[in-house]
């Protein structure tokens, strides 16, 4: 297939998926859009940052 066919074909099916993306989309919950997956997301954030930052036991050599 040539390939500017396939690019047009490929951008006309990214459009139906969006669409239909779209229309299955649950209703935003009452408050600002979004509001609890930002916290949520911005707590994961900062859990992992600490397990990577967590200090190293020291060790000593015998």
């Amino acid at each position: 297939m040539h390939p500017e066919c396939h690019l047009i074909l490929h951008h006309a099916r990214a459009a139906e998926l969006r669409a239909a993306a779209g229309a299955h989309r649950p209703a935003p919950a009452a408050g600002r859009p979004g509001e609890l997956r930002a916290r949520l997301g911005w707590t994961l954030v900062e859990v992992g940052l600490r397990l990577a930052t967590a200090p190293n036991p020291t060790l000593t050599h015998a």
